[in-house]
């Protein structure tokens, strides 16, 4: 439904659980799980499965609930969660608020003779409060829970049928969303972005770094960083706070492509982990691509082979004016920031707030942190 709704590329997924998937994220240990239920006679090989279809497609990142700190900062057009009893409030907030502007988040139940049931159910994090004194714990969030999706209109509750439950029968009086438009068919807020984009075309590096920003709010946040990147007293601290989804991200990478523009030799950039910066590289990148700079000609792009990153971006060197370098640290490596210029601290709340007092020093910082969520 997704893929038919937008008019882009197929969305990506996020596919978070607790301990055991279904069916195998291997290729190969799929297949003959699939071998296997057919032998039990539990599925027809003459209809083709839907799911299995889904599966193989490819476009899925499999995450366990423990690493989900690991996609912080990363994009996705789809978020499933399954195991509902391994999930927390901070749970949802790193998943959920992965997932881009009308994509869609779905949330696996098992068979539930109602969705009442959901108040009482036993959660895993329930464990850890239970003492002699006290045997049961009242689980409180998901009563909360349940209410907020009743009131929530953007959400639909469906049994394995797709039949809309009476929970979400607000869903048969939706009606289309106004938007008040001028005469080239543009928001009041697009056609501040687009005399922005025009007032700093000739501006280098802003201009060609303004063009591939998406919201008035990320083209000021760029602003803002590029100006202190141009002011060079290599004293300030930036700090950028917004909602998840904002873009933040996206103005750090833009900014940072503007720092090389500018001379920068030494930039580094941190996060609770190299995953976290996927966006972050991949706008700068993007960046480069609007200044003309061209990949392996002036620049290289160089992936880690610690096979806890994924090979995730590290370093960016460039030679176009001279030796430059990008390069990711983790949070606690604070003695290798000696010879400095700039350093970008993207997902600053997920960091421990003594290790971000440790990084900061006399050199320009950029911070980057989430709020509400």
């Amino acid at each position: 439904m997704l893929t038919k709704a937008v008019v882009k590329s197929r969305p990506s997924v996020l596919w978070c659980y607790k301990d055991k998937l279904e069916l195998s994220s291997h290729k190969k240990k799929r297949a003959k799980q699939v071998k296997k239920l057919m032998q039990r006679g539990l599925l027809d090989p003459e209809k083709v499965d839907p799911f299995s279809l889904f599966v193989e497609t490819g476009g899925i990142t499999y995450c366990l609930y423990k690493d989900s700190e690991r996609v912080l900062g990363n994009t996705f057009g789809m978020c499933i969660l399954q195991d509902f009893e391994a999930l927390t409030p901070n749970l949802l907030a790193r998943t959920i608020e992965t997932v881009e502007g009308g994509g869609l988040i779905i949330l696996l139940l098992r068979s539930l003779s109602s969705l009442t049931s959901l108040c009482t159910m036993v959660m895993d994090v329930h464990e850890r409060f239970r003492t002699e004194s006290h045997s049961e714990a009242t689980g409180r969030f998901n009563e909360r829970f349940l209410l907020s999706i009743a009131s929530c209109k953007a959400c639909v509750v469906m049994d394995d049928e797709l039949n809309i439950l009476p929970i979400s029968s607000h869903m048969k009086s939706i009606k289309p969303f106004s938007v008040n438009e001028d005469s080239e068919g543009l928001s009041e807020a697009e056609r501040d972005l687009k005399n922005l984009k025009e007032q700093l075309n000739d501006d280098f590096p802003v201009g060609p770094l303004i063009r591939k920003c998406c919201t008035l709010d990320q083209g000021k946040a760029v602003i803002t960083f590029l100006d202190a990147i141009l002011d060079k007293t290599l004293r300030s601290t930036v700090a950028l706070l917004a909602s998840r989804g904002r873009g933040k991200s996206a103005a750090l990478g833009l900014a940072i492509s503007g720092a090389i523009a500018a001379g920068y030799s030494n930039i580094f950039v941190t996060a609770p982990s190299p995953e976290n910066l996927k966006t972050l590289f991949e706008f700068v990148c993007k960046g480069f691509n609007a200044l003309e700079y061209k990949e392996h000609l002036d620049y290289d792009v160089v992936k880690s082979t610690n096979p806890e990153f994924k090979k995730s971006t590290v370093r960016i060197n460039i030679y176009k004016q001279h030796r430059q370098t990008i390069q990711y640290i983790q949070p606690h490596e604070h003695e290798k920031l000696s010879q400095v210029e700039l350093l970008v601290v993207d997902e600053a709340a997920a960091i421990p707030l003594p290790v971000v007092k440790s990084l900061l020093g006399p050199y320009l910082v950029f911070l980057s942190s989430t709020v509400n969520g």
